[in-house]
C-alpha cells in the first residue's frame, strides 16, 4: 500500500532509466545512486541488469530502490555494463513480471531491456511479433505473460537476425508513441528515445566510461559530467571504442510540456535550462496573470515550492513555510486502518500553526487533477486559523488524458473536466482560485509551442490514440463542464 495513494492529487510519474558503461568502476553501485536520483519517476518497482562480458544478471523486485537492494545484492552485481529502471506502471498492472529491467534470449545473444513511456501501436507490434516472423527466437512463456509493452519490444528484437544494433534499428522505426529506452548485451550498452522526444534522455562522460539517464540529475549524483541530450529519433552504440551515433528516424520534436511542471526533477536540466529556474519564471508569470490580496505566499512541498518563490518574487507577497512535509510517507506494506484512511492528507502534510494562524494566504501548487486532496489542504489550512486561502496553480487546468507515459487519474476524475475554475474554487473550500495560462507556461520554458507536447491541457495530440483509448476522449455532455459537483464527489 501506497500511503501516496490516500492523498493522491497527482499524476503518476513515469519511469526513469539509467545505463553506464564503465569498465573501471562499480557499475551496480553507480546504477544503484543514478536510480536513487530518478526514485521520483517511479516508486512501484526498481531493478538493474549487469552484464560482465560473458553474462547477463537482472535483480528486480517491487519497492522503492532502497528496499530492493542492498550491500549485499549490489556486490553479486558485478560487471562492466548496467542498466537499471525505477518503475510506474503505466502500462501494465504492478507485478513482479512487470518490473524491469526485462531479460531475453535471443539468437544473437542475451539482451536486457528497460523502457521509460508508452507504446501506442502496441498492438499491431504484437501482431507483427506473433505474425511476421514465426520461426524466429522469442521470450519464453513465463516472460510473454507479462502485460508490459517493454515485453513486447524485446520480444520484437528477439525475433531479428541480429546483431543486436541491427536488429533495433529494424525495429525502432516501426515504434509509435513515446520512448526512452536502455539496452544492453554482453559487451555493449545501447539507447534509443522516439523520434517525437517526449520523454527525456541525456547522455554523460565518466572519467573512464559513459553513462545515459532520464534526468541530469542523475548524472550529477554520481559525478557524471552532462555532455548533451539524446536527440529525438536517435540510437547510440556505447562500447569500448566510445559512443557512436546513428539515426533511425527524423527527429519531428514534441517534448512534454508536463515535465516542465511537475515530473522532472527541479534539479534536472532540459533545453539547457535548469527546471527550478523554469518553474520560478512560472510562478511569476502567474502572480501577474491570477494577482491576490494576501499576507503570505506558501507552497505545498516539495512540488509547489519553486513556483511558490516565483509568486512570492513577482508579487512582493512574502514567501514562508506553511505545510510541512513528512518526507519518510512513502511505500509501505502495512495498510493502514480506517482511522488513518480518514486522516487522509495529514499523513503527508502538516500545517504549521503559528506561521498560518491569521493570515491571508496564497497556496501555491503545481496542478489539480481530482480536487480531493486540495480540498483537505484547504480544509486543514482553514482548522490552523488562515484567515483567507488562495489557491494558484502554476498549470492550466488538466483537461485530458495522457497515452505517452504520464498517468493521470481516470479521465472522469480529472475534476477540470466536470468543472470550471469558480465550481473547482467552491468544491475545494477556497477564497479564490487561479491558474497560469498556457500561454505564459510555454514563455517560461523558452521552447517554441510546436516543439512541445500540450496534450493534457489542450487535446492536441501528437501521435494518434490507440483505439482502445478512443473512449477516454468523449466531449459529450457527461464528461465536460455539465457534470455537477455531486458526480465529482461521488468518484
Amino acid at each position: 500500500m501506497n500511503f501516496e495513494s490516500l492523498c493522491d492529487d497527482q499524476p503518476k510519474e513515469e519511469c526513469g532509466v539509467f545505463g553506464v558503461w564503465a569498465p573501471d568502476e562499480e557499475v551496480s553501485k553507480l546504477t544503484y545512486f543514478g536510480l536513487f536520483a530518478l526514485q521520483h519517476r517511479g516508486q512501484e518497482s526498481a531493478g538493474m541488469a549487469v552484464a560482465n562480458g560473458e553474462r547477463i544478471t537482472v535483480f528486480k523486485d517491487i519497492g522503492l530502490v532502497s528496499q530492493v537492494f542492498n550491500e549485499t545484492t549490489l556486490q553479486t552485481l558485478q560487471g562492466s555494463i548496467a542498466i537499471g529502471h525505477t518503475r510506474y506502471s503505466t502500462a501494465g498492472s504492478l507485478e513482479w513480471e512487470n518490473a524491469q529491467p526485462t531479460f531475453c534470449a535471443t539468437n544473437y545473444g542475451d539482451i536486457a531491456l528497460a523502457h521509460n513511456g508508452n507504446i501506442t501501436n502496441i498492438a499491431q507490434l504484437q501482431a507483427w511479433l506473433e505474425s511476421e516472423k514465426p520461426g524466429q527466437t522469442v521470450p519464453d512463456k513465463t516472460r510473454m505473460d507479462s502485460s508490459s509493452d517493454t515485453v513486447i519490444l524485446a520480444g520484437l528484437l528477439a525475433s531479428q537476425e541480429g546483431p543486436c544494433d541491427q536488429a533495433a534499428l529494424a525495429v525502432l522505426p516501426r515504434i509509435e508513441g513515446a520512448f526512452s529506452l536502455v539496452l544492453l548485451t554482453k559487451d555493449r550498452l545501447y539507447a534509443a528515445r522516439d523520434r517525437h522526444g517526449m520523454r527525456p534522455l541525456c547522455i554523460g562522460r565518466l572519467a573512464s566510461g559513459w553513462v545515459v539517464a532520464s534526468e541530469s540529475a542523475a548524472l550529477d549524483i554520481i559525478g557524471a559530467q552532462f555532455l548533451r541530450e539524446v536527440e529525438p529519433g536517435e540510437f547510440l552504440t556505447i562500447d569500448q571504442r566510445g559512443v557512436r551515433s546513428v539515426r533511425f528516424a527524423e527527429a519531428d520534436r514534441r517534448e512534454c510540456l508536463f515535465e516542465y511542471v511537475y515530473v522532472a526533477r527541479p534539479d534536472s536540466m532540459l533545453n539547457g535550462r535548469i527546471i527550478h529556474n523554469v518553474r520560478v519564471k512560472i510562478g511569476k508569470l502567474l502572480a501577474e496573470e491570477e494577482p491576490a490580496i494576501a499576507d503570505l505566499v506558501i507552497p505545498v512541498p516539495d512540488s509547489g515550492t519553486p513556483a511558490a518563490i516565483g509568486y512570492a518574487a513577482g508579487s512582493g507577497i512574502p514567501y514562508g513555510q506553511g505545510l510541512l512535509k513528512n518526507a519518510y510517507v512513502g511505500r509501505t506494506f502495512i495498510q493502514p486502518s480506517q482511522t488513518l484512511r480518514q486522516l487522509g492528507i495529514r499523513l503527508k502534510l502538516n500545517p504549521l500553526k503559528h506561521v498560518v494562524a491569521g493570515k491571508r494566504l496564497v497556496v501555491v501548487d503545481d496542478s489539480i487533477v481530482r480536487g480531493n486532496t486540495f480540498a483537505q489542504v484547504v480544509s486543514m489550512l482553514r482548522q490552523a486559523g488562515a484567515a483567507e486561502v488562495h489557491v494558484r496553480i502554476s498549470s492550466p487546468p488538466v483537461m485530458w488524458p495522457c497515452f505517452y507515459g504520464i498517468d493521470f487519474a481516470d479521465p472522469n476524475e480529472l475534476i477540470s473536466r466536470h468543472m470550471d475554475v469558480a465550481q473547482i474554487c467552491e468544491f475545494i473550500g477556497a477564497d479564490s482560485l487561479g491558474y497560469v495560462s498556457l500561454d505564459s507556461l510555454i514563455a517560461a520554458t523558452h521552447v517554441e509551442k510546436p516543439r512541445l507536447c500540450c496534450a493534457c491541457f489542450d487535446g492536441n495530440y501528437v501521435v494518434p490514440v490507440p483505439p482502445n483509448d478512443a473512449h477516454k476522449l468523449c466531449l459529450g455532455a457527461n464528461c465536460m463542464g455539465l457534470a455537477s459537483a455531486e458526480r465529482i464527489q461521488q468518484s
